[in-house]
């Protein structure tokens, strides 16, 4: 039997979608029924920004490391004084918000008072104040946020596997940015930040529940109106040239952990977006799926020899700056972990059959995607901003071939772009 793409139509989801004169994107998802509506307001603009070329003066601009971490924070402090959180909590919603190396997200959930939630939605996003006395004392409580980072070893444990990935994207840095850098930002600098990145031409509403499309885009287009802006030009990323090689092949660090945590990465040359960057997500997905999923045979062996436990994962993340891959987890021996790894990786039999199951597990997923807003939210923004539509991923995931996978197995598992982190106990010799 001949399978298919499934169509949004048949997904039964009607998102609407409607862009603003100030160049802000809409998108509203209509759930009849569900309870919970969930609003995201996000912005393109992470860690790794920290270069760049304003569209309104054509000014170059190099700031601080973690400044998008920084003012992400600073931005729920208004003149009042006044808690934002609280404001939220009066209406019944919760709030949070959170950075990442290309975007920023502020969001609500709540199951009434949508209205009242999207204007303070609107004006923690949309007021920023910032000023000497606030950033010094911002600073302080980041710098202890950063020194608890330091000493957990699941962070240590990434961030020293992109240190050792990568010699020159700024994807190698932590994404609050060290002590001696935050300790360097100023309140010129925050807006210049905010003003280059919180333009709506470079933002995203997303607003999914039980609501109306239209009472939601109207609302949103008359609290915008008073801004009074229009689109702005593009802004000017700029990124050093990565070299396909790593920095350093293996970084080891002594924390106090009771197995030895085991973390092995492989870059990939950057620069795709929109419908070959979806291609090649989906490609790698599946490839460490029928390599290194839970029922795959490698992973069945390593499980049964005792090298692996059941949290034992590997994955695949992009954007247009950087694509990467991880795999690892908690093992009683890290060497010989990775000596059977570099042996099978590269030569495990791939089976038409498990990748047709693969096929309809991940379409599973992707329709199961439509009835949890928070995943929903996310994976919409992290692929909004990456070029590329949702409704591509079904058609797109059935397209894919063995021989696509294999392909992309021979130039992703190359042994100049390999690196690893370990955490082992301090009872382990080497490392620092």
């Amino acid at each position: 039997m001949q399978s298919r793409a499934l169509t949004w139509a048949e997904i039964g989801e009607r998102p609407v979608r409607e862009q603003l004169d100030s160049g802000l994107t809409i998108f509203v998802l209509p759930k009849p029924g569900m309870k919970k509506t969930y609003a995201t307001y996000a912005t393109h603009y992470g860690s790794i920004d920290s270069h760049f070329r304003r569209p309104d003066t054509g000014q170059e601009v190099h700031v601080p490391d973690g400044i998008a971490h920084f003012l992400e924070h600073k931005m729920y402090e208004k003149p009042e004084g006044r808690d934002v959180f609280e404001r939220f909590a009066e209406l019944g919603a919760y709030t949070n918000a959170y950075t990442e190396y290309t975007s920023t997200t502020f969001l609500f959930s709540a199951t009434s008072e949508i209205d009242a939630c999207l204007e303070t939605l609107v004006r923690l996003v949309e007021e920023p104040y910032f000023t000497p006395e606030n950033v010094e004392k911002e600073k302080g409580i980041i710098e202890q946020e950063i020194r608890m980072y330091l000493d957990m070893p699941g962070d240590r444990l990434h961030s020293n596997l992109m240190q050792a990935l990568y010699q020159k994207n700024p994807v190698r840095l932590d994404i609050a940015g060290s002590v001696e850098s935050i300790r360097t930002i100023t309140p010129d600098d925050l807006y210049v930040c905010y003003q280059t990145f919180y333009h709506p031409s470079n933002m995203v509403f997303f607003v999914a529940g039980d609501v109306e499309p239209r009472h939601i885009i109207d609302h949103l287009a008359q609290l915008e109106a008073s801004r009074q802006l229009k689109p702005s030009g593009s802004i000017g990323r700029l990124f050093p040239e990565e070299p396909r090689a790593v920095q350093d092949k293996r970084i080891e660090k002594n924390m106090p952990v009771a197995a030895p945590l085991f973390l092995m990465g492989y870059k990939d040359p950057a620069g795709l977006r929109g419908a070959e960057l979806l291609r090649r997500d989906i490609v790698m997905g599946l490839m460490w799926s029928l390599l290194l999923g839970p029922s795959s045979r490698l992973f069945n062996d390593l499980y049964q020899a005792g090298l692996i436990n059941e949290r034992f994962s590997a994955h695949y993340s992009s954007a247009e700056a950087y694509a990467m891959s991880a795999l690892g987890g908690e093992t009683p021996d890290p060497e010989k972990l990775e000596a059977v790894l570099l042996e099978r990786l590269a030569t495990e039999p791939f089976n038409v059959d498990d990748l047709a199951r693969l096929k309809r597990k991940e379409l599973g997923e992707f329709v199961g995607l439509f009835e949890n807003l928070e995943d929903l939210a996310y994976a919409f923004n992290a692929y909004y901003f990456r070029g590329v539509d949702l409704s591509l991923i079904p058609e797109m995931l059935e397209s894919v071939t063995l021989d696509d996978i294999e392909a992309a197995r021979r130039d992703h598992l190359r042994e100049e772009s390999r690196a690893v982190s370990l955490v082992k106990p301090l009872t382990h010799q080497g490392g620092s």
